[in-house]
């Protein structure tokens, strides 16, 4: 009597990559603790905003991390010096400087920073 055996790599592969599979799992857990390093890393309420997801990439599943708050590339990418002026044309901004209340026409923004706390959240997560 006589037995045989085939490894097929790709159906393994295949099989392994399925969703609700070993591989699927794994990933979901990994991508989930990114997020969560993510949103404990980023600078006032945009944690708040980080979410995620497990998607059919070109290559298989992907786990993706979306920031959606909307100054997400700004401070990613940091700012250069800039003027902030009031939206309507006589219009004036409000503030607040030591506790008090401060009204002026224009304000020279010294620029900020970038802050990757999504690339340290990567590292991080590994």
């Amino acid at each position: 009597m006589s037995a045989e055996v085939r490894i097929e790599p790709g159906r393994i592969a295949r099989f392994l990559r399925l969703r609700g599979g070993r591989v699927e799992r794994k990933l979901r857990e990994r991508t989930e603790r990114v997020a969560r390093i993510a949103a404990a890393e980023a600078p006032g309420s945009v944690g708040r905003y980080i979410d995620w997801e497990i998607q059919q990439g070109p290559r298989g599943l992907e786990g993706v991390i979306h920031s959606r708050h909307p100054a997400t590339l700004f401070i990613l990418l940091g700012t250069r010096p800039h003027l902030i002026t009031p939206r309507r044309r006589n219009g004036v901004l409000r503030f607040e400087v030591d506790g008090r209340v401060v009204f002026t026409r224009r304000v020279r923004h010294p620029g900020t920073r970038p802050n990757d706390y999504l690339g340290r959240a990567m590292r991080l997560g590994r």
